[in-house]
């Protein structure tokens, strides 16, 4: 994986990181959703899946958050890493 992230472009790697934090979260297979359950049922012993439906609008919050900053990030010409020699020219 070391490889393949190295060969990618920066801009497909801040892509890439913005689609893991959006998606994480509302996965059943992010690693704490177990311990996420067994906290939230300490108030609400009937939580389970709708615990997923409460963290939907986080998840679209935040799609729409990361992806105003990217856009915001390339209008400005920032670089998009250090020695990245990738720099989109303001509009």
């Amino acid at each position: 994986m070391e490889q393949e992230s190295k060969s990618k472009s920066p801009l497909s790697r801040v892509l890439d990181r913005i689609e893991r934090w959006v998606i994480n979260i509302i996965t059943p297979l992010m690693p704490y959703m177990p311990l996420a359950i067994a906290f939230a049922q300490k108030y609400e012993p009937r939580i389970g899946g709708t615990l997923l439906t409460l963290m939907l609008p986080y998840s679209i919050a935040f799609a729409i958050d990361w992806t105003a900053f990217l856009v915001l990030w390339l209008l400005l010409g920032i670089p998009l890493g250090p020695a990245s020699g990738m720099v989109y020219p303001p509009v």
